[in-house]
């Protein structure tokens, strides 16, 4: 526990001083696969407005100065699966960005999809010494939240005050300089398998670059994806990837829970390659280009070339009618979003003031998904891109790269987290676990 809490407090001093160089890279290590993009920082006063990028979350302080993709390798579920192959696709990446940006890169700023993530909301208190809210009575109120027994082998990747309250007063955002006599504090945090982590920090120091921060992706893809209104009154957002589908819901502009799902895009390529016995690479040109998941009468008469390359003339010359692939493709589609379902369910997302659910990823990009999701999920489903940020190619502007965009926007402006206050160290309670869901329904 301690030593991750330490790691982190030294990746976030990395972060300072990358910053201060004015160049950092942003890697988002995906199932299918690998972007990287390299930011530039100056002074905000740099850029104007009439970019139509405005202030919020900082876009204005940096602008991508290189971007590159590549197949992602020896990735399953979102984790690394073998270490070498992931090293030269990770490899791969990053010197193609750093070419693009004519800079040599020290420093990334990684997030990743899978880890099986799990939520907790801990509360704290704190009595104030001498009325005001110092950073020493923050650093205090967070070391009194009870911190709950995570388990073996799990690791917290993110700690996050999301709510302070003094005396009687809920729902400030930071109390530093107010005045009062008590200081509460709700926090979330989210934990992470140990091995995956190690995993990913691994094959980046292999590359000889530094981790200068680490994110979850289904916590980056909501920064991106949900707007502001969407993040303050209550939004869930739903990030379908090649591996794994993340999930986080925001309120008051705060992350409060995340999980992921073991299925994604790549679940339903496979699906297809097996129901037509066609190659992977086909199946997923087939569902790019074909792909669908409601069917109409007009499906049944349009007829797919499979157009595979096994040798066999008549095998290869196959026809397929849409409405035959949407039949492999939908039952893959609807078992993914009832997971989404279960697991919003289990976060007691229906008790939020709004109930909006906005899907994003690569893997949303599939004709008719928001028409289906919206029966499955609620009404309330849009189809998120993420924000604009300068320098992006319009190559990178889409669903697929909420995750990459939403780290942009994290590495600029990083939320508070518990390390970045000096917690006196004899505080690791292990006393009493308050769930997510708990917390929601009193405080919400």
């Amino acid at each position: 526990m301690t030593d991750l809490y330490q790691s982190q407090r030294t990746m976030r001093h990395m972060r300072r001083a990358a910053m201060q160089r004015g160049v950092i890279a942003i890697l988002d290590v995906g199932t299918s696969k690998i972007a990287c993009l390299i930011l530039r920082f100056d002074g905000p006063e740099t850029f104007r407005d009439s970019d139509g990028v405005g202030p919020m979350a900082g876009q204005s302080s940096f602008r991508v100065i290189g971007a590159a993709t590549t197949r992602s390798r020896g990735v399953r579920f979102g984790e690394i699966d073998a270490m070498h192959e992931t090293e030269r696709a990770i490899r791969t990446a990053v010197q193609a960005a750093q070419k693009m940006a004519n800079v040599r890169v020290d420093h990334v700023i990684a997030s990743f999809s899978g880890a099986r993530p799990r939520s907790y909301g801990l509360a704290g208190e704190w009595e104030l010494q001498d009325g005001e809210v110092s950073e020493h009575d923050i650093a205090r109120v967070l070391a009194a939240c009870d911190m709950p027994d995570i388990g073996q082998g799990r690791e917290v990747l993110h700690a996050q005050p999301v709510n302070f309250a003094i005396d009687h007063r809920s729902g400030l955002g930071d109390p530093r300089g107010q005045i009062g006599n008590r200081l509460a504090c709700d926090m979330h945090l989210l934990s992470v398998d140990t091995t995956a982590i190690q995993n990913l920090l691994a094959a980046i120091k292999r590359c000889d670059l530094e981790v200068a921060g680490l994110a979850s992706s289904a916590y980056v893809s909501g920064v991106s994806s949900l707007v502001e209104d969407e993040q303050e009154l209550g939004a869930a957002c739903i990030d379908l990837g090649g591996g794994a589908t993340g999930l986080s819901i925001f309120i008051k502009k705060h992350m409060i829970y995340a999980d992921s799902v073991r299925l994604g895009g790549d679940h339903v390529t496979s699906d297809i390659a097996k129901g037509l016995q066609v190659p992977m690479a086909v199946a997923e040109r087939i569902k790019t280009r074909h792909g669908g998941v409601v069917a109409t009468g007009m499906d049944d008469r349009e007829m797919i070339e499979i157009g595979a390359d096994s040798g066999d003339w008549d095998k290869d010359r196959r026809q397929v009618s849409r409405a035959e692939l949407i039949g492999i493709i939908r039952p893959r589609v609807e078992e993914i979003l009832e997971e989404v379902r279960a697991r919003l369910d289990a976060a007691g997302f229906e008790h939020l003031p709004s109930q909006q659910i906005v899907l994003t990823g690569g893997a949303s990009q599939i004709p008719g998904l928001d028409g289906l999701a919206a029966r499955i999920l609620g009404q309330r489903v849009r189809l998120g891109r993420p924000l604009r940020v300068q320098g992006l190619p319009q190559a990178a502007t889409g669903a697929a790269f909420a995750s990459a965009v939403g780290l942009c926007l994290f590495a600029a402006h990083p939320q508070d987290e518990w390390w970045d206050f000096d917690i006196p160290s004899e505080r690791y309670p292990a006393r009493s676990l308050k769930r997510a869901l708990k917390w929601f329904k009193d405080n919400w």
